[in-house]
């Protein structure tokens, strides 16, 4: 009767934790509350499905240690919506085509019962939390801000996890355990180990810096523990085929696919320049706008890169003006954004200026000021939609922090949702954990909106594009600014015709 109890309500927290609450009850419109009667039997009928598909979910991956459970993988038929013409050799049919088939794991660790004797159930947390040194990060920290914010969403998580009862199977409290993440390649494979065997937490959240994370991984995949991310937005995080990682942030890939249509197939563009920080960030940022761009036949015209935290740019700028550059792209922190953009304006150069998500800020608005208005950034989700869930979410924040969520705490909230979703699924046992993320019927529904995860596990859900209007930050999806897109091919490109070079 519990073990029912429990699935019906994993089932229906597909939604969100939050969905349960009173703050979003009262925020539920009276359209909500007055559906019609077939919506309400349609509704109740989906959620039986899943209700079904979760049940029998469980059964599945309840083997024994040298069993390897018949589970259904995954299988896309295009990487990260790519369309055709920006796809690499797209002329030639490859042997295999990478990424498209979800990745397996067939190790013991299902058999593993529940430990008897616990307190809490602890949940691990790594990020730039604390100033340091690290060459890895461009020289003196600058992501502290950004790991602070995505504390305090893994930390609200936790909390209205708390105040619905903890883990429901036992009627006792989670826990989150937190490590700093400095920097340092080694130090952040230290405190993954850590989190795994000492404190021995049942999944990770973090981080944000690209090549810690990609170090973090690693070791997750040794430790055996389900890590997602939330902060990272390196499209490379996820082509490590390790079955253990998540991530529930759109990334770079997706972000610039987006730009480089508005860029080219709307504005018509044919010279833009590049502008971006000399670290991983800004490094593999930028490298889908320059593929996508010479794929088009219009290759960035000059990339320039330039110090972490400088204050002179001008170097960097006049040689963006004498390449005679149509718009600028801009990639790294909103400081370096913002100065940037103060001094190309100073220097004479009226071009459009783009930037990436870190710069849709109100910093970026603070330190720009006036030149800001017209800039356009990238962004990994809409926090300006009507929502119940967001809606939710934000005042839940505001109240516990007298702030506005960024990005960063609104998505480190989702991931940590999805984490505690998965326990209460699955039980105590950290391959069911993963597994139950991995194969999950739907897209989850949280305050950023639906995470569908691809056969890599990575977030494929609605990107958008940002304005500045009247000193505020302004949404648009795809639609609303009509951004036309290529054709995404519906097979493979194994087993598609070979599209023609144009």
């Amino acid at each position: 009767m519990i073990a029912r109890r429990l699935t019906i309500w994993a089932a229906l927290a597909l939604t969100t934790w939050l969905g349960a609450n009173s703050t979003s009850q009262a925020a539920e419109t009276e359209s909500e509350k007055t559906k019609a009667p077939d919506a309400a039997e349609t509704a109740s009928k989906a959620a039986d499905a899943e209700t079904s598909t979760i049940e029998m979910l469980l059964k599945l991956i309840d083997v024994g240690p040298y069993e390897v459970p018949n589970l259904v993988l995954q299988k896309d038929h295009n990487y990260a919506f790519s369309a055709t013409d920006v796809e690499p050799f797209r002329h030639v049919t490859p042997f295999k085509e990478h990424f498209l088939e979800q990745m397996e794991y067939t190790g013991p660790g299902r058999a593993h019962p529940e430990p008897k004797h616990l307190d809490t159930v602890k949940l691990g947390f790594i990020g730039p939390i604390m100033a340091t040194v690290s060459v890895a990060t461009g020289g003196k920290s600058h992501e502290e801000v950004l790991g602070v914010a995505m504390l305090r969403g893994a930390r609200l998580a936790i909390e209205h996890a708390n105040q619905h009862g903890g883990y429901l199977k036992r009627g006792i409290p989670f826990e989150l355990v937190i490590s700093n993440d400095n920097g340092l390649w080694g130090a952040s494979g230290n405190e993954i180990i850590k989190l795994a065997y000492k404190d021995k937490v049942w999944a990770i959240l973090g981080t944000i810096d690209g090549a810690n994370s990609h170090i973090a991984i690693r070791v997750a995949l040794k430790a055996e523990i389900t890590m997602m991310n939330s902060g990272d937005t390196d499209p490379t995080f996820i082509e490590t085929n390790i079955p253990w990682v998540f991530r529930c942030i759109g990334d770079d890939r997706q972000q610039s696919y987006l730009l480089v249509d508005y860029l080219y197939r709307k504005l018509g563009y044919t010279r833009v320049g590049i502008i971006r920080a000399s670290n991983r960030y800004g490094r593999f940022g930028v490298r889908e706008i320059m593929d996508g761009s010479r794929r088009l036949g219009k290759p960035v015209v000059l990339e320039m890169a330039y110090q972490v935290g400088g204050e002179d740019f001008s170097l960097q700028i006049e040689r963006l003006k004498a390449a005679d550059v149509e718009a600028i792209v801009h990639w790294g922190d909103a400081e370096d954004g913002a100065v940037i953009l103060n001094q190309m304006r100073a220097l004479g150069l009226e071009q459009p200026f783009f930037a990436c998500d870190r710069c849709v800020s109100d910093e970026f608005l603070k330190i720009a000021g006036e030149n800001a208005e017209g800039v356009m950034g990238t962004y990994p989700w809409n926090p300006q939609r009507e929502d119940a869930v967001l809606e939710a979410f934000q005042q839940a924040y505001r109240r516990q922090y007298n702030a506005e969520p960024d990005t960063y705490a609104a998505h480190a909230y989702d991931g940590m949702n999805m984490l505690i979703w998965a326990i209460q699924t699955a039980g105590l046992n950290r391959a069911k954990i993963r597994d139950v993320l991995a194969h999950r019927p739907n897209a989850y529904k949280g305050a950023t909106g639906e995470i569908p995860l691809s056969a890599c596990l990575d977030d494929l859900g609605k990107v958008f594009l940002t304005r500045v209007e009247n000193g505020r930050w302004k949404f648009y999806s795809r639609a609303e600014l009509d951004i036309p897109r290529g054709t995404i091919a519906p097979r493979d490109r194994v087993t598609r015709k070979t599209v023609p070079v144009e």
